[in-house]
């Protein structure tokens, strides 16, 4: 038996994996394993179950948590491995063979070794980073575990990664490099060493103006959004290219991946790291040390479509405020639809659209964890007015509230005059509007035209207008749902001598296994919508299932009087009720007809049934 910690956290023997619940004693047994074979405080092992407000039983409540924890172990047959009550805390004992963590770090320490044989360096490398397996810790729901224990691993993986991409381009491999880094650079667009690695594959791939073309955009990137120059090897690299260097095997500096040293004692956590360098795990820009979910608004590269939302956004923003207003301007704008249809895209484009406007400054907030629990009100206002600070003199500023769960997290926010306000839900959030006024801005699926956009606008006009039919029958697949056509482009894009026509063929045969980004499994249409699943009340999300399986006429699509079934029919399949309908078109779920009331993106469809056949296929509940 062995426990995964670089994804969900899970219980693996063979190919056999039991993803956790999450739950309490989940939270435990992840604070036990970042510190294995080290004591874990109890101090330290309460704050992380039950956060900064501990429960008068916090203690009793451990002992508890450890207890079902051993039963969980027995129930799944750990051996080999148990939790130790010790002066102090507990220690659970683990090894590489036992624990993805240490097997990590282990097969890294092996490759550093290695550092004479390149060949044999960067196929150890690849080997242990095949064992990270998704978002770190996503079912465990711990603030002070994702505060100070995921950015500290996440650094880990991604000094892994840069190490493999030097030592493709020492070995002459810079078009194996490219497929890593185009990636690599679209998710951290603040990681500078990744976008120099990518600019010396492409030139040394012959591709000069689009590497220069790539230096210009991180340039542009890194003065609007952090304002700062490019680094000194940045710039060097550039001048190398525009004087035609020959960059060779040595072109870039190479540096090694350190041994991860050991983690210090829980008894005294370490502080987490302040986002104080130009690597970014997983954003745009650094966030402030007092305001880890807030900072500011990052560029969306490729953005394409929406024109007559993104121009009326902006002209609200930017309005005068209406006579008698006292200046006071209603400026909340919302942005719902469903998840993936690309909410969070459009509202910070907007807010670069109206930076001129709001010079006290553009924030952005998450108004969830990453395992998709909603922050409180009170914590954001305290992350919001730290990181505004005082003194604005009268200067106004706008707010992007980014994934808001409901209403009750934002009202407290929108009170000061001079704060503009952007919330983006997949919620209706109607009572919202009902109490504090605004303007809504539901978003459906793109226009056949706004895909055909976004492909040339990712893919390149010569690329896609070389096959122009091949690229729209790949936009009709992907149901023009933008998070699809995202993650086609970024699989395209690292394949760049596939032909768009045989594309087609490739992605037809299982759109939903295909739309996804192998080396980031969180980068899935059908992840997407299991996370959707997950936020929805059990009653919800069974009915949603059952719709997404069932007949087209449980949501009027088909009429049934003039079906085969007839009343028969509709005995098999009752009708689902119209608040549960209702519910689910205000999560963004269910869209708006025709040909019934309601309708569901095909996409959606497609993985409900295939959900159901999943679930009926199981014999036993794990």
């Amino acid at each position: 038996m062995r426990f995964q910690l670089l994804g969900p956290l899970a219980l693996a023997d063979g190919p056999d994996v039991v993803v956790l619940q999450p739950s309490k004693p989940v939270i435990l047994l992840a604070a036990l394993l970042l510190h294995a074979n080290s004591t874990v405080s109890a101090d330290y092992l309460q704050r992380a179950v039950w956060g900064e407000d501990q429960p008068a039983t916090a203690r009793a409540a451990l002992q508890t948590c450890v207890l079902r924890l051993r039963r969980l172990f027995t129930k799944h047959g750990v051996t080999g491995t148990s939790i130790e009550a010790v002066p102090g805390g507990y220690r659970i004992t683990a090894g590489p063979p036992t624990l993805d963590l240490l097997g990590f770090r282990d097969q890294v320490r092996r490759a550093t070794a290695l550092a004479g044989d390149p060949e044999a360096e960067l196929y150890t490398l690849k080997d242990a980073l095949s064992l990270w397996q998704g978002s770190l810790l996503a079912n465990v729901r711990s603030d002070v575990l994702h505060r100070d224990e995921v950015p500290r691993l996440s650094e880990e993986r991604l000094r892994a990664v840069e190490r493999v991409c030097d030592l493709l381009l020492g070995l002459g491999r810079c078009g194996e490099a490219l497929v890593d880094l185009w990636t690599a650079t679209r998710v951290y667009p603040g990681h500078e060493r990744f976008h120099e690695q990518l600019i010396e594959a492409l030139y040394r791939t012959g591709r000069q103006s689009q590497a220069l073309a790539e230096y210009r955009r991180v340039k542009g990137f890194l003065l609007d959004e952090l304002g700062v120059d490019p680094s000194p090897s940045l710039r060097q690299l550039e001048l190398s290219i525009l004087r035609g260097e020959d960059l060779g095997a040595g072109g870039a500096a190479r540096a090694a991946v350190e041994p991860a040293p050991a983690p210090a004692p829980a008894s005294t956590p370490a502080p987490a790291p302040r986002a104080t360098s130009r690597v970014i795990q997983g954003a745009a820009v650094p966030l402030p040390a007092t305001a880890p979910g807030a900072g500011p608004v990052p560029v969306v590269p490729h953005f394409t479509g929406r024109e007559a939302e993104a121009a009326a956004m902006a002209a609200r923003l930017t309005a005068p405020p209406p006579p008698g207003a006292g200046g006071q301007r209603p400026l909340t704008v919302l942005v719902s639809g469903a998840p993936g249809i690309g909410k969070s895209a459009l509202a910070q484009h907007v807010a670069h659209l109206v930076r001129d406007s709001f010079p006290a400054g553009r924030l952005l907030v998450r108004m969830t964890r990453a395992d998709g629990h909603p922050r409180t009100a009170d914590e954001v206002a305290a992350e919001v007015a730290a990181a505004l600070g005082p003194g604005r003199a009268g200067e106004r500023a706008l707010l992007v509230l980014d994934d808001v769960v409901d209403a009750d997290q934002v009202r407290p926010l929108l009170t000061p005059p001079d704060l503009a306000v952007v919330v983006t839900s997949r919620m209706g959030l109607g009572g919202l509007i009902a109490t504090h006024g605004g303007w809504v801005h539901r978003l459906t699926a793109f226009t056949e035209a706004e895909s055909y956009a976004l492909l040339l606008a990712a893919l390149g006009t010569e690329r896609v207008e070389a096959e122009p039919r091949a690229a729209r029958r790949l936009t009709a697949l992907c149901g023009h749902f933008p998070a699809a056509l995202r993650i086609l482009t970024a699989r395209l894009l690292t394949r760049p001598g596939l032909r768009l026509g045989d594309a087609v063929d490739w992605l037809g045969d299982d759109p939903l296994a295909r739309l996804t980004l192998t080396d980031s499994p969180d980068h899935s249409v059908s992840g997407l919508f299991d996370r959707a699943l997950d936020r929805l009340d059990p009653r919800l999300s069974e009915a949603l299932l059952r719709i997404g399986a069932g007949p087209p006429e449980l949501l009027g699509e088909a009429d049934v009087e003039d079906g085969p079934e007839g009343p028969e029919g509709r005995k098999d399949h009752p009708p689902v009720p119209e608040d549960v309908l209702e519910q689910l078109a205000d999560a963004g779920l269910l869209e708006d007809g025709p040909p019934g009331p309601y309708r569901i993106h095909d996409l959606l469809r497609a993985h409900l049934r295939r959900t159901v056949r999943i679930r009926n296929r199981r014999t036993e509940k794990v």
